[in-house]
């Protein structure tokens, strides 16, 4: 574990259990209420900051300084993101389409900037130093030889947690409240003339989709140690709508099938194109990253658009 392939697919899978959780928030809010949000972002950058400052030390820029348990910093985090939810669900839930579309993006570049220019809260363009690293909080070595044993344990717990969305998930999907909540997608007016409240629906959807995108975000601050506005640009909007594309909306199994096939081709192209372009194209490495997720994407709409893992009746 002290070096080789280990380590890499250690970090590797860590980002893919992180990415799934925010991918199932996705795919509840639109693979299977049809709410088209694309201000992902926005919540995932809430719940980053509010696991940093709440864990985290005192940071030279930045509110910081309360020093609580990791589990606390993530159900802040959780919660910061259903608050944000909240917040503009009046707002947002009222538009349909490309209105929902442009507004959520919308919250997404106010975030951003907000991020930006708050530096007493979250240190400005500089962003958080210091984030308690992973387990650092609960494994006495995690900074020194244990290191590579933390990051497996960490893997562990960002699994973990994944797979409890994908349970709970699943759960309400089977349930009543599920079969409602597609019901209000496919059709808003026979759902409305049938009793169903649309509006609490899609405002449950949006919140409970925001809560999980929040602590992904968490996770995310734990994971890298810092954070900054530059880690949540529109490109990771993009990436979820990949994965919930590709593993197939309106099914919780293809939203992480889906991130895994996702995150697999763009850390592994990152890491082929490091390798086989000279230096001076490597500044175009990210645009051809984008423009290969980009491909498959279009791909699979024209070859398969139910994606890898189509949904079916009686099953999700």
């Amino acid at each position: 574990m002290t070096g080789g392939l280990a380590p890499y697919l250690v970090s590797v899978g860590t980002m893919i259990a992180i990415y799934a959780i925010a991918a199932l928030g996705l795919n509840l809010q639109f693979g299977i209420g049809g709410l088209f949000n694309v201000g992902c972002t926005a919540f995932i950058a809430v719940g980053a900051y509010a696991s940093a400052i709440v864990t985290g030390p005192h940071y030279r820029q930045g509110l910081g300084g309360f020093g609580l348990a990791l589990p606390v910093g993530l159900l802040a985090a959780a919660a910061a993101g259903a608050l944000l939810a909240l917040l503009v669900a009046a707002m947002v839930l009222r538009l349909r389409g490309d209105y929902l579309a442009i507004a959520s993006f919308g919250l997404a570049t106010a975030v951003q900037i907000a991020a930006t220019n708050a530096g007493a809260i979250t240190g400005g363009p500089g962003g958080l130093f210091g984030i308690p690293l992973r387990l650092g909080q609960f494994w006495p070595d995690a900074a020194g030889p244990g290191a590579a044993w933390a990051n497996v344990a960490w893997l562990g717990v960002c699994a973990a947690l994944a797979a409890a969305a994908f349970m709970a998930l699943r759960r309400l999907d089977r349930a009543p409240w599920g079969r409602d909540l597609r019901a209000v997608s496919e059709d808003p007016e026979a759902a409305d003339a049938a009793g169903r409240n649309v509006a609490a629906f899609r405002l449950q959807a949006f919140v409970i989709g925001a809560a999980l995108m929040g602590v992904a975000g968490g996770l995310y601050a734990h994971t890298a140690g810092f954070i900054s506005p530059q880690d949540f640009l529109p490109i990771l909007t993009f990436q979820l709508y990949a994965m919930v594309i590709v593993g197939g909306a309106g099914r919780h199994a293809g939203a992480l099938l889906g991130t895994a096939v996702v995150w697999l081709l763009w850390s592994g192209s990152g890491e082929l194109l490091a390798a086989v372009l000279p230096a001076q194209m490597q500044a175009n490495s990210g645009a051809i990253r984008v423009i290969a997720i980009a491909v498959v994407m279009l791909a699979m709409l024209l070859q398969r658009p139910e994606g890898l893992l189509p949904e079916r009746v009686g099953r999700r």
